[in-house]
């Protein structure tokens, strides 16, 4: 996508979402470690330019399943499983390249999308953000639900393509190519950089 049609980043009212950026799921990619470099300098440019840092992890305390419905695909997975998502985990925890800062926003999450066990929305509505940069792991789970869920939050949707990444590489390209775009701004690390000068 050619960033010269597109409108600027303003800083103040943007975040970057750095979502399930987390050593169980990293693991599951071929290319984890090369991710996770791209990843680190895209959290140092945007931090750079006054940018709001917001991770996103996904892990479960114990009782977090009582009370969720038998049918709960997700709660069938997680419950009696290998504990690689307990919330005191170290595989649910963030790394230590790509780690919060003082005043940047951490919230854990009980499903895929970011926004509907976490007080995610209300944290960037009281800092006045409208847009939002997207990295994240899986682009067919969190990525795909976050773009669906921000759109129809009125926030302006980007996604950085280079810092997501899926299992099967197909999925990743069909998405970012082919759905992302009809409610999303998808673009790579040299293209947003332009926006935000």
């Amino acid at each position: 996508m050619s960033s010269d049609a597109l409108d600027p980043i303003t800083p103040s009212r943007t975040a970057l979402l750095v979502m399930d950026y987390q050593q169980a799921i990293i693991e599951m990619l071929p290319d984890g470690e090369e991710l996770v470099a791209v990843t680190r300098n895209l959290i140092r440019t945007m931090r750079e330019h006054g940018v709001t840092v917001a991770y996103v992890r996904v892990a479960f305390s114990e009782g977090d399943w009582v009370g969720v419905r038998a049918t709960s695909g997700m709660a069938r997975r997680l419950r009696g499983g290998s504990g690689d998502f307990d919330v005191d985990s170290p595989r649910t925890q963030i790394p230590q390249e790509l780690a919060p800062l003082d005043g940047d926003i951490v919230v854990v999450k009980k499903r895929v999308g970011p926004f509907g066990t976490t007080d995610l929305h209300q944290q960037l509505e009281a800092r006045g953000i409208d847009t939002l940069v997207l990295a994240g792991i899986s682009t067919s789970g969190v990525v795909l639900s976050t773009v669906r869920d921000a759109y129809d939050r009125d926030y302006r949707v980007i996604v950085v393509a280079e810092a997501c990444a899926d299992r099967e590489a197909d999925v990743h390209s069909f998405l970012t190519e082919r759905v992302f775009p009809r409610q999303a701004e998808v673009m790579d690390v040299r293209e947003l950089h332009a926006l935000l000068h």
